[in-house]
């Protein structure tokens, strides 16, 4: 577990996860609105050479273009429809996933199924400090340290 007590922590994280990153990686991020979790994003984007990161919610789907493209998604819409797993077919990712990094904010059960490798890490803000952990699933993540 990793304690955040500011955004600059959050995005230095992100960056830092973001350099260990390669295509086709899945990363879930999941938090309690206002967590951290699109700061954490932008680090991610950061390390790969991208700017101007937004959090999808409207969209749903962005892809950012780069030599690692990034897939960033925000389910937080399609969760209040009961049908997320079908909305999320849907939006066609696996058509550009395997070259690029996805990072899916609200990403429950219903991504968690994209990928049988994938990082899985949960913001906790339930006090002043943030509390980061992670779940490495599958053979891609062994060893992962941030």
């Amino acid at each position: 577990m990793i304690h955040i007590s500011s955004a600059t922590e959050m995005h230095e994280l992100g960056a830092r996860i973001g350099a260990q990153l390669k295509p086709a990686d899945v990363i879930l991020l999941n938090g309690a609105l206002g967590a951290g979790k699109t700061v954490l994003v932008q680090g991610i984007a950061h390390a790969l050479g991208i700017s101007g990161v937004t959090s999808p919610t409207f969209v749903i789907s962005k892809i950012y273009d780069a030599p690692l493209p990034l897939i960033h998604v925000d389910v937080y819409r399609l969760l209040e429809s009961n049908k997320a797993a079908l909305f999320l077919d849907d939006l066609d990712l696996d058509t550009d996933r395997e070259n690029a990094v996805t990072v899916i904010e609200w990403g429950g059960a219903e991504s968690a199924r994209l990928s049988d490798e994938r990082l899985e890490i949960t913001i906790d803000r339930s006090q002043e400090v943030r509390n980061v952990s992670f779940k490495c699933v599958g053979k891609r993540w062994a060893g992962f340290s941030a």
